[in-house]
């Protein structure tokens, strides 16, 4: 039976990756604040993991939305011959540090929890504590775009080759859980398949889709908005359209359910 959302004293919010999608995910920020819902708790991977850190630290969705249109995706004095991607992930440090001068976990208003990839142990590794933009730069970094992060002499990148919807660390004072995906696995025709990258693109987003798909079930309420399939994962021009889909989205849902309560 689903808990009441109305009557919720902690909400917990899960975040999915999916690049440019995400976006989504702001959409939905600001629909749960114009119903007056305060969530406590965030656990995002990728692009997940960057917008939840920006709503922990209290940005506006308007703030949150000129982050991701004011970051380069590709500066050509970011492309790097010296790491194994095409971009150096490290350059993005400066940027994020303008939106969390205090690099803490700690000084976030509220509790995060980031997912990154260990590339070397080939496992997932949880971050909730201490300097804070590493584990953003990593847990985003998409190979082989963006080049992996060193962290304590470890290499980490994106969170979402691990763990795509990192539902289970949500503290268990959490007493409603709402899930966000963004990694739509919708149908695809046969002209979208006519090639090796195509390929390899639609079986990633297959098996990302698969691990997370039964966690999102699990939660009190889950956001799964298929108009975002026509959205490319980079495609930056995609921004205002894949927030616009997560906010109508979003309110739809949350006027229909605490209609009911």
């Amino acid at each position: 039976m689903k808990r009441s959302l109305a009557n919720s004293k902690s909400i917990g919010l899960v975040l999915s990756g999916g690049g440019v999608r995400g976006m989504a995910h702001i959409g939905l920020i600001k629909a749960l604040k114009e119903h007056q819902l305060e969530v406590t708790a965030v656990s995002g991977s990728s692009v997940g993991a960057l917008v939840g850190a920006l709503y922990s630290n209290g940005n506006s969705t308007d703030e949150m939305l000129a982050f991701f249109k004011e970051t380069p995706l590709f500066k050509y004095n970011f492309f790097t011959i010296n790491k194994p991607g095409f971009l150096d992930t490290d350059r993005y440090f400066s940027i994020f540090k303008g939106y969390f001068p205090e690099d803490q976990f700690e000084a976030l208003e509220k509790e995060l929890f980031v997912v990154a990839t260990d590339l070397q142990a080939g496992k997932e590794k949880l971050f909730s504590s201490g300097a804070l933009i590493k584990p953003l730069l990593a847990s985003a970094a998409l190979p082989p775009v963006f080049s992996p992060v060193d962290i304590d002499g470890v290499l980490y990148a994106d969170g979402g080759i691990m763990n795509n919807f990192p539902k289970e660390y949500l503290p268990d004072t959490v007493d409603f859980v709402i899930g966000s995906n963004v990694s739509i696995a919708g149908y695809v025709e046969k002209k979208g398949l006519k090639n090796a990258l195509q390929l390899a693109g639609r079986v990633t987003g297959l098996m990302i889709y698969a691990s997370g798909k039964d966690k999102l079930r699990n939660c009190d309420l889950a956001l799964e908005p298929t108009e975002l399939e026509d959205i490319g994962v980079l495609d930056k021009t995609g921004i205002e359209k894949a927030y616009e889909i997560g906010y109508e989205h979003a309110s739809r849902v949350l006027e229909t359910i605490l209609s009911r309560e």
